[in-house]
């Protein structure tokens, strides 16, 4: 399971000021913390300092860089403020997201090919959200077809459903867990992610919701989640399905974060 850490994004809390006034140790802390926890990736998400986002995603990246020694995940819609974080980021990122919207796509497939990083591809285009399982079908085969053709390999491909809240649509989980098994039939070899809260959006004790799709999920085929490492809860319950899906042979995962300390009460 790859598990792409959210703290990190200027919508939460006091992450916006500490961006602004580039709180150095703040950030540091923040992405050594995931890391520590089980983190892959740290997510990196300024959108909301919509004229400074170029400057503050580098320098969010150059920041992060210098503590945690995993790769950066690059969460933005906008391929000038992608392009710049790019050019300083060490090793090999993942690049949240491009879509079938014709503007955004053509913007960023050259990065993605100059730059060889994996990247998520939203099932979207520019007729807005898909509303059904084989409308999402339709948009991954197309966004697989261009990527692939482009030179991107399946194994960087991490194909999204965007989750839908349940709370403006009961039937929004079930359609979604269909959408990730049928991805997983169609492309094997790509992986399937997912920003896990937004299925609880508008519901209170919203932990609750996103620890029961959790697991229903990895059932139906996620191998990559936007999540809070920090929870250790979420990390338990990830944990221990991970052993009874066989993804973890003999508990081996499981124990060795148990001893860590990473999951627990």
């Amino acid at each position: 399971m790859i598990i792409i850490g959210e703290r990190i994004n200027t919508s939460r809390g006091l992450m916006e000021p500490a961006v602004r006034e580039r709180n150095a140790d703040f950030i540091k802390e923040e992405a050594k913390r995931q890391q520590e926890a089980g983190a892959d990736y740290i997510d990196l998400n300024c959108g909301t300092l919509v004229e400074k986002e170029v400057e503050s995603l580098v320098w969010l990246v150059q920041t992060v860089q210098e503590e945690a020694e995993i790769p950066i995940c690059l969460d933005s819609p906008n391929p000038e403020a992608i392009a710049a974080a790019l050019a300083v980021c060490k090793g090999k990122p993942l690049v949240n997201s491009i879509t079938l919207e014709e503007k955004r796509f053509s913007a960023l497939l050259p990065l993605l090919r100059e730059y060889g990083v994996s990247v998520v591809a939203l099932t979207m285009d520019d007729q807005g959200l898909p509303e059904s399982t084989d409308h999402r079908l339709r948009l991954a085969e197309k966004l697989v077809t261009d990527l692939t053709e482009a030179g991107i390999g399946m194994e960087d491909i991490y194909l999204d459903p965007l989750v839908r809240p349940v709370s403006t649509d009961p039937q929004a989980a079930l359609m979604l867990l269909e959408t990730m098994k049928r991805f997983k039939e169609n492309w094997a070899e790509a992986h399937i992610i997912c920003g896990l809260s937004n299925i609880s959006y508008g519901y209170p004790l919203r932990k609750y919701l996103n620890q029961a799709f959790l697991v229903m999920a990895l059932q139906s085929g996620l191998d990559a989640a936007i999540l809070d490492p920090l929870d250790h809860n979420l990390m338990g319950l990830l944990s221990a399905a991970q052993v009874l899906l066989a993804r973890d042979e003999f508990g081996a995962n499981y124990i060795q974060a148990y001893r860590n300390g990473k999951i627990g009460s």
